[in-house]
Parts: C-alpha cells; structure tokens; sequence
C-alpha cells in the first residue's frame, strides 16, 4: 500500500509538474514615453480571446500557452499600438513596454486620437467659436445648438432648451461651480453676453440627460466649462460690428493669471428686424481667473466677474406685412415712449486645493452673487391692421376690414438677488476605483418688486368693457421677499473593469438636497454603464438612467392670484415641491475610417417620465410659471449626430433630432393635454469648415438650423380653453450663417519678423453674412384685441440678413 501511494503522489506531482510547464506567465509594466505608468492598456494575444489589462500602476499579469511564436498586442486610446512577438517561449518571462502618444504631424497639422465617449458627457472643441459666424457675438451656447437633442429659435440669445426642457433646466458649471443669470430678462436683444467667455476656456464638456450625481438637481443638461492655467504669456484682441473682445494670460513661477473683457453692442443688427426704433444695448462683461501655489500640493484660486447690461430701446414706428397671398394682412403701428433696463451681476469666487498625493484632491470653495436688476418702461402706441393690404392709414383710403386701436404698456419692475454658497469637494482613486464626493450649504435671498399693466382700447371702447368699471387688459404686482437655505451632498464612484467581453466603465452615484423654505428632502440616485466590445473597438455602447429633481427657484414658487376686480398680484407658494424625471437613454458610437479621413456616427434613444411639473408659457425667452404643481409628461426621442472631417484636417457635424413632449395639465378642475412650450417635432442642425483648396489661409464656417415651429399659448386663454389647451405652433426656424476669414499674417511670414509684428501670432480678417437668405423667422406674437375681445396675432419677426466684418490678432 505504502508502494502504490508512493507512486500515485509521484504520478500527481509529475502530472503537474507538466501542466505546469504547459502554462507560461507574462508579466511587465507599460509606461509612456516619460515613465509614467499607463492603466487601462489593453493586452492581448494575436489571433485569440486570451486578454488582460494593466492595473493603476501599469503592471500587468497574463498567462499563456507554449508555441512556436507569439504576438502579444498592447493597445490604449491615444497611443500608438505596440506589438511583441516572442518566439518559442518556455518559460516565464519579463516583458515591458513603453507605448508613444498617438499623433501624426503633417506640416503644422496634427492629428490625435479622440477619447472614447463612455458616458453621457460629451467634450467639445471651444477653439471652433474664434470664427464661428454667431449674432449673439461668440459664445459657447452658439456651439452647443448645433448638437443632437439642443435647440435654439433665437439667434439674440444665449439660452437653449434640451429635449423639450425649459431654459431654467440647464446648469452651467465653470471650475466646479454653477453659475447663474438675470431673471426679469424678457427678450433676446435684452441678454447682452453669456458669462462663459471662450477665450478664457480650455475644455468644454457637455450631457443632454442622464449626467452622473456630481452635477447638482435640475432635470435636462449640464454644460461643464473649465478655465485654462497658461503656461507662458498669452493673449488675443478682437473687434466688430457687434462689439469687441481681448484676453491676456501669463505664468510667472507658482502664479497663473487669465484675464477677459468683453464689450458688445448688437445695434446695427437690431435695425435689421420691423421695428424701426433707437436702440442702445451696451454690454460690458470683465472677468478673470488666478491661481496661486503658495505651498507644495497647496494652491489657492480667485474667480471674478463683473457683468454691466444697459438697453435702450425707443420705437417710432413699425410695420409688419404677414398672412399668405389671398389673405394679406399689414400691422403698423406709432410708438411713443421708451424703454430702459438695466441688469448688474457680480460673482466671485475663492477656492482652496490641496493634493495630498498624485491620486487625490481636496478643495473648500467660498462663491457670492450678486445681481441688480431693473425693467422700466413707457411706450404707448397707435396701431392699423388692413385684412386687405392696405398700407397707409394717413391716404384716406382705409379698407373696411381695418381694426383701429391704442395700447399702453407700464413697468416699474426690480429684482435684487443674493446667493452665498459654501462647499467642499473632494476626489481619489483606489486602483480601478475613482470616488468623488461634495457637500454644499447655499443661502439666498431675493427682493422682487413687480408693477407693471398694460392698457388697451379697440374702436374708443377700453378692453375688456365693463359696465360698472374701466378695468386695463392685464397688470401684475408684486413686492415679495425670500429668505431660504439649501444644503446638499452627493458621492459617486467610477469603476472600469475587463471581462472577456470587453471594457466596461461604470458610474453611479447617490445626491441628496434638503430645501428648507418648502421643508423638503430629495434623493436622486443616478447610474451609467459604458462597454467597448472586444469584438470591434471601434464600437462603443452606454446606458444611462436615474432619478432627477428640479428644486424650485424663485421664479417658479411666484404664483399669480387674482381678485374679484381682475387685478393680479403675486403670491409664493410654500406648498411647491421638486419637479422630478426619470431618465432612460441608450446610445452608442461607431467610428470608422473613410476615404483615409475619421467618422463617427452616435446614435441615442431617449425617454423621460416627469411628475409634479410646474407649468409655465414662453414669450420670446420669457417663462411665466404656473406656480403649483399641476402637471405630469413625458419626452421622448431620437439624437443622432454624424461627426467628421468632411474635408481633411477640420471637423464638421450634422445633427439630426425628433422628438416628441407633451403634458398633462390639471387646473382649475380641467384636465387638458397640451405640447410642452418648448416640444418641436424635429431639429437638424449643421456646422460645416472647409478652406480653400490649395491655401489654408482662406477659412469658410457654416452654421444652419432647421428646426419644427414652437407651441404658442394664446395670452388671457392659457392653457385653459381651446384645442390642445389654446395652443398653436409658431413656422419653422431656418436660418444659414456663414462666415468667410481670411489669415492676413501668421507662421512663418516674412512680416512677422519685422518691428510690431514680432510680437504677434496671427492677424485674421473676417466677414460674416448673417441670416444668409435674409428669411423672416417668427420668434413670437404682438396681439392686439379689437371691441369684440378678439385676439389677432402680428407675428415678431427677427433679425434679416445682416452683414459683420471682424479682425482678430493673436499674440
């Protein structure tokens, strides 16, 4: 017996013994060219599913079988791919490898590698803005338009809606902390400037749902804008018809400084629309962005803006000629009066960082705004409309279908708000685990002063008649004040992992906020999944869903109540709660290679379940909100955007959207399904760049939009009468801009070496044709209201065709 256990644990050990020799194990490190450990590094073995994956220290562990010869194959976005091809190994062995970043250098082009989209967030390129053709003088919104599931049906403003949410759903976000705007802004040419400024900018990243739990509680998008560090002294100056911009930024040893002013004025562009007026908007925006390390692995940051918007506005006369060919109809109207507005912002922001480790980062941040707004104006009028195209209401030769009125509209309106935010971030990475977490405590005060009527008359008969008292049109008061505090948090993880399927890149995320002016708490849990299949890693697929809340600001707790004479005044409205969604996207990219040049084609499914909404119409970029949690909806839709370079060494988009946004209203005891204000049925977009063959100094920008008319809430109605809750659609939006620049020296020119000029980079002219086919887009109505109380709708039309010419100089 003792034999044969001998000879059984001799058979076993040289049984795996042999196994044993039949296994051979690989192990090293990847590197890049600078010594830096490489994680995530894809390796594999040519011709098999046999694949591992370097850890965060760039070792890696693989196991093999013996054969004649060996490829082993390393791949990693942004690097070269690097093949090892080892002949008849036998034993285990030591293999390290240093990978180069991917880039081709043809002349003063390069190209490099794009980053893998795994997660709803999306970069952009802010360098595209210099010499895009934008009315609204050159702002990163004007970029995000032209992307799948945005839209935009006013080239004066800065605001956009995302799949049928309203403008007050989107954050924006700049160095970690969000940033806000004026309230009582009513129309585009009354904006002025986006408080983004691109010269200043270094990334853009941007998600149209489904955005992990680090962003704070709104129910649509968030733009993420980061502010760049120069690493030598910088700067560039600008002017045009539209206004003037100039930035500065340096490095001197541990101190980093970036420093924008901008001015615009939209003068000449504004007397492109019907109104034939004065108009004076002067918009003055000063910011700047400074960093300091005072210690090793201890910087602290200062952030400031100071924001002036003055408009001006006084109107003569106007005409509008509308309707269709058997049907002409012409509005004019002789004003009188004037408008004045003024709206002041200041925010500041002070930061303090610490990284204890290459890992990890820790941050306090300490932000105040400030914002001052007033709205007054007087501007009375005498308006003619003929249903048969008569013209001249002085001839004498009035046509009998004329409706002969006077309005007057008032407004002593000002708003003072005071928002004071403290919080704390933090961020560090455990092997294939990154977590970042936050907490915040914000407070706020808001002063808010409403007095404002309009008064009409149809014929010498006031509107509406009343036989007992002479009553106006419609009026609002308001002196209300808010005193409130928020407090939130939130911690998220991002796991990547390698199975034998492929790369997965998990994101989920927990956020709570407690509001105390309404006592209530919410909780919004957020996750997303992205995988790169082994199959073809030129596909990538994503998955996103969550539970997102919208905690009321002020402009949705104002409710509007009125007495038994037909005055209105304003009321807050303590039992407001969160607007909530539910948001389910799919999507997924394909890159591939044509024509020797790179595509992607992303595709995404959306659908999202809302309750508890708040209500709200939209006037021009107006939104006046219900007040009270009267509705429930749904979107849902398809994005797509086909992304290349079109012509070789740029990059041009088409965007492609359909979408569909209803709601369910409950108000005064009726239940009226009507299309969200801002649903529009289908969005395609364009941004095309070409130069001229052969001279690279001539650069062409296309921008287009072609996008479905927006529902329309008839004024007094609401959503209360008529079909689909007394709404109609507006026409379509279709707009072309193009923007032709011209590089007059830069590089290595002969000119750049003489006297000034050695100073400067680059000098670029430019010329720009807004609204190319000079088309009559409809941004709203002017209703006037005969003796009947029959409303008619004098479309506003925006700008027309409108020429700009622009010089840039770089140094």
């Amino acid at each position: 017996m003792k034999i044969r256990a001998a000879v059984a644990l001799l058979f076993i050990f040289i049984s795996f013994n042999a196994f044993a020799q039949d296994r051979i194990k690989i192990t090293g490190y990847v590197h890049d060219a600078d010594g830096n450990p490489l994680d995530l590094v894809n390796i594999m073995v040519k011709n098999t599913l046999n694949g591992t994956m370097t850890n965060e220290k760039g070792y890696y562990s693989l196991t093999v079988a013996p054969a004649d010869s060996l490829t082993v194959l390393f791949s990693c976005l942004g690097y070269n791919k690097a093949e090892r091809i080892l002949p008849k190994p036998v034993a285990d062995l030591r293999l390290n490898v240093q990978m180069n970043p991917l880039s081709i250098v043809l002349g003063e082009a390069v190209v490099t590698a794009t980053r893998r989209q795994t997660t709803t967030l999306e970069a952009l390129d802010a360098d595209k803005v210099r010499f895009l053709p934008d009315p609204a003088g050159g702002s990163i919104e004007s970029l995000v338009v032209t992307y799948a599931g945005v839209s935009s049906n006013n080239e004066l403003s800065s605001q956009y809606s995302v799949r049928g949410g309203s403008f007050d759903e989107n954050m924006v976000y700049v160095n970690g902390l969000e940033v806000y705007r004026p309230l009582l802004v009513r129309s585009g040419q009354q904006e002025g400037l986006s408080f983004v400024n691109p010269d200043m900018t270094e990334s853009v990243n941007f998600a149209a749902g489904g955005f992990e739990a680090r962003y704070g509680d709104k129910m649509s998008s968030v733009l993420d804008i980061k502010y760049k560090k120069p690493e030598k002294f910088e700067g560039s100056a600008s002017a045009s018809l539209l206004g003037a911009n100039a930035y500065v930024g340096s490095s001197s040893g541990k101190f980093t400084q970036v420093t924008g002013l901008r001015y615009k004025t939209g003068r000449s562009l504004l007397k492109t629309m019907d109104t034939d007026a004065e108009y004076d908007p002067n918009f003055i925006d000063l910011q700047t962005y400074m960093t300091y390390e005072f210690l090793p692995k201890w910087e602290i940051n200062l952030m400031g803006n100071v924001a002036v918007n003055n408009y001006t506005f006084t109107p003569y006369n106007r005409e509008t000629t509308f309707g269709t060919i058997d049907n002409p109809q012409n509005f004019i109207v002789f004003f009188d009066g004037q408008e004045k507005d003024k709206f002041q912002t200041l925010f500041g922001a002070f930061t303090l960082k610490h990284k204890p480790n290459e890992n990890a980062e820790l941050g306090f941040q300490v932000s105040g705004f400030n914002s001052r707004e007033k709205e007054s104006y007087d501007i009375s009028g005498e308006y003619w409309m003929s249903e048969d195209g008569a013209s001249d209401p002085n001839s004498g030769e009035m046509s009998q279908g004329m409706t002969v009125g006077r309005y007057h509209e008032h407004a002593r309106n000002q708003l003072h708000s005071d928002i004071f935010n403290v919080n704390h971030y933090g961020r560090t990475r455990i092997k294939a685990h990154t977590l970042q977490w936050g907490m915040t405590f914000q407070r706020e005060k808001i002063e808010d002063k409403i007095s404002e009527w309009e008064k009409r008359d149809s014929s010498g008969y006031s509107l509406p008649q009343n036989s007992e008292f002479v009553s106006v049109i419609s009026n609002l008061y308001s002196n209300e004040k808010l005193n409130s505090n928020r407090i939130s948090a939130y911690l998220q993880d991002e796991f990547k992992f390698r199975t034998s399927k492929g790369l997965f890149s998990l994101v989920g995320g927990i956020r709570g906020s407690y509001w105390d002016y309404n006592s209530e708490f919410i909780f919004s849990p957020r996750v997303s999944l992205g995988f790169i299949p082994n199959f073809n890693q030129n596909l990538t697929f994503r998955f996103a869903t969550g539970l997102y809340y919208q905690s009321p600001f002020y402009k949705e707790i104002r409710k509007v109540v009125r007495d038994d004479y037909g005055n209105e005044h304003v009321e807050l409205n303590k039992d407001i709660k969160a607007q909530q969604s539910i948001h389910f996207i799919l999507g997924s990219d394909y890159t591939f290679k044509a024509l020797d040049r790179n595509f992607k084609l992303t595709t995404e499914v959306y659908y999202k379940k809302m309750d508890d909404l708040i209500p709200y119409t939209l006037d021009n970029v107006k939104l006046r909100y219900y007040g009270e949690n009267c509705a429930t909806g749904y979107a849902m839709g398809l994005d797509m955007k086909f992304f290349g370079e079109f012509v070789p060494g740029t990059d041009s988009w088409i965007s492609l959207s359909l979408m569909k946004a209803e709601q369910t209203i409950t108000l005064n005891d009726k239940v009226i399904k009507a299309p969200m204000p801002n649903s529009q049925s289908y969005n395609l977009s364009l941004f095309f760049q070409d130069y001229f063959p052969g001279n690279e100094r001539i650069k062409m920008n296309l921008k287009g939009v072609l996008a479905g008319g927006l529902p329309i809430t008839v004024p007094n109605v609401g959503y209360t009468e008529g079909k689909n809750g007394g709404t109609f659609r507006l026409p379509a939006y279709r707009r072309v801009d193009i923007g032709l620049s011209y590089q007059l020296a830069g590089g290595t020119d002969a000119i750049m070496e003489r006297g000034f000029f050695r100073n400067l980079k680059n000098i670029w002219l430019g010329l720009d044709v807004f609204n190319l086919f000079d088309i009559k887009n409809t941004n709203s109505y002017y209703w006037i209201t005969d003796v009947y109380s029959t409303q008619y709708a004098v479309p506003n039309y925006l700008t027309g065709r409108q020429i700009n010419v622009r010089l840039i100089v770089d140094f």
